[in-house]
């Protein structure tokens, strides 16, 4: 499975009815889940599974079955997803002050800093934007939380960003990702101050309990993009 998903382990989450069969699973941080048959089952992001013994495991999933195992030349599927864009404030001024190589090493360790963030939060890296990130989760909250940290650990390197998080639908095709979704997280970023992770309304709906705060920062109308939208940035 390697091959197709890109990376050791599956990277999805799965939520889905087992109907007959067993399937075993461990996660990336050790820990082990029998699924049984007539059991409601949650998988999160970073595992490996195997069905244990002769019985095939035939199974109903609400998430991520119709992506994983797609190969890279098969068609585009559209998922629900979490979009994350980050953005370096003022990259252009920093980049005259400190002339091409020292930027460029700069700009290395910054890629540095956000792949690390990316991995622990379990985000698949779509591109670079050059100064910036496009990434996507499985969950909303995580990537709120990918966002924070990205900012947090780049101020050590005296680097201001911008963040913007939308979740919606997106089409999934070889390593690329497009929708309107793609479109609406790219306008709430270029929408944010420097050190400001912004944030769409659904997106407040979609984590209530988590724990995390929002702060209204009223609504916005984005070109090309039909409808007002509300906008709130992460508290702390």
């Amino acid at each position: 499975m390697p091959p197709i998903a890109g990376t050791p382990t599956c990277q999805l989450h799965h939520l889905g009815y087992s109907i007959s069969g067993f399937m075993h699973v461990v996660t990336d941080d050790g820990q082990e889940l029998d699924i049984l048959p007539d059991s409601v089952y949650e998988i999160p992001s970073g595992h490996d599974a195997w069905v244990v013994g002769d019985e095939p495991w035939v199974t109903l999933e609400w998430t991520s079955a119709r992506v994983f195992g797609v190969a890279a030349d098969g068609p585009g599927e559209r998922i629900l997803a979490t979009v994350l864009f980050t953005d370096i404030v003022d990259s252009t001024k920093r980049a005259v002050e400190l002339g091409d190589e020292r930027w460029k090493e700069l700009l290395g360790r910054h890629d540095a800093h956000v792949r690390r963030q990316l991995e622990r939060f379990h985000g698949r890296e779509v591109n670079t934007t050059g100064d910036g990130f496009l990434a996507w989760f499985d969950g909303p909250a995580r990537a709120i939380r990918c966002a924070t940290a990205i900012r947090d650990a780049l101020r050590g390197l005296g680097l201001e960003v911008r963040a913007g998080v939308h979740t919606g639908e997106i089409e999934l095709r070889d390593d690329d990702i497009s929708g309107i979704a793609v479109h609406v997280a790219a306008r709430v970023a270029a929408a944010a101050a420097a050190g400001e992770v912004l944030v769409s309304r659904i997106v407040v709906d979609l984590v209530a309990g988590s724990g995390l705060g929002f702060t209204a920062r009223g609504e916005h109308a984005f070109k090309g993009v039909p409808g007002e939208w509300g906008l709130f940035a992460v508290e702390g």
